[in-house]
């Protein structure tokens, strides 16, 4: 089995590098790619590759959350508060999603990334029509209890649905509801992902799912890359965040369509 040789462990290390760099420059937890990664390797069940992969979403999320908090840059009172509200709506999410078929779960979560898509394109469309500036959207982006706990409540209702991090969501709520820019939503998304990830993690360790060392090799890996990321994110132009973000989401709803025609 391809874990359990030295190729193997470097290799996870190298695709921890990858989602890490990928988490500090779009908010995202990288469980979408790390689970695939994990499966390949040789983890024998979906469900010890999630749990497994958490391990590494926790320490790349805590990595670059870390780096974003000395540089003055996390809005962490929001990042609790998605993270609170966001964990309390993913039970429910997850039992939800049992008693829905999976092609209906596919294509909804697929229509619902690429009318996010659109929804960002008009967001950013109005605010330019009725000369917001920049300024003005950040002035008004401060810390808002009910949209918060809005946008919490629905990117954990969401994420245990359709079983994805909650980073995808979140980070285009953000932006459409409180109006904030794309770096300062990734950086609360991510903020956020360090909880959310943690209460997942614990309940997978007490159900005995978590295969510890490919998780760890990963979280290592995800550590370097989230310091990487976070750091480049500053020098990155909105628009190319922006058109990056777009570009998962579209390859996730790709990814959906061609799971559900597959299945």
């Amino acid at each position: 089995m391809l874990l359990e040789t030295p190729l193997g462990l470097a290799l996870l290390a190298l695709f921890g590098l990858l989602t890490g760099t990928l988490a500090g420059i779009l908010g995202i937890g990288g469980g979408l790619l790390l689970v695939p990664a994990l499966i390949f390797a040789g983890v024998e069940t979906t469900l010890q590759a999630t749990a497994t992969s958490l391990i590494g979403v926790f320490l790349s999320a805590t990595s670059g959350s870390i780096r974003n908090l000395k540089a003055g840059q996390l809005k962490w009172k929001a990042s609790l508060g998605l993270a609170g509200f966001g964990i309390i709506t993913a039970q429910i999410g997850a039992w939800l999603g049992t008693r829905v078929s999976d092609a209906v779960l596919s294509l909804g979560f697929a229509s619902l990334l690429l009318i996010t898509i659109y929804l960002m394109g008009l967001k950013k469309r109005l605010a330019a029509r009725n000369g917001e500036s920049e300024a003005e959207a950040k002035e008004k982006s401060g810390f808002q209890l009910l949209p918060i706990a809005g946008i919490g409540l629905t990117a954990g209702l969401l994420s245990g649905l359709f079983g994805v991090g909650g980073g995808v969501v979140m980070v285009p709520l953000q932006m459409l509801i409180l109006g904030e820019d794309i770096k300062a939503a990734v950086r609360t998304s991510l903020g956020a992902i360090v909880a959310i990830a943690a209460s997942g993690l614990i309940q997978h360790t007490a159900q005995g799912n978590v295969l510890w060392l490919p998780g760890l090799v990963l979280g290592v890996g995800g550590i370097i890359g989230a310091q990487f990321g976070t750091r480049l994110l500053p020098a990155l132009p909105d628009r190319a965040v922006s058109i990056l973000f777009r570009i998962l989401l579209i390859a996730l709803a790709i990814y959906m369509i061609i799971r559900t025609l597959q299945g």
